[in-house]
């Protein structure tokens, strides 16, 4: 898959926020929909890193949690 390189830091801090929590499996397993829902951000003109990698986050937290 190719990633786009806007969202290399963003999926970067939250797969270490993730490893910080714990929670790396979980990561691994939800980062197909992350990075569509990131790619989805850029797409829509968001190109912020902080804030791809809050929204990234803040999907994140919906997606385990709905699990």
């Amino acid at each position: 898959m190719v990633q786009i390189s806007v969202l290399e830091k963003p999926i970067e801090r939250i797969k270490e926020t993730c490893e910080l929590m714990g929670i790396a499996d979980k990561f691994d397993r939800a980062l197909p929909e992350l990075e569509t829902f990131l790619e989805e951000e850029v797409a829509q003109g968001e190109v912020s890193e902080s804030k791809l990698t809050f929204d990234g986050l803040c999907y994140l937290r919906r997606l385990l949690t709905a699990a």
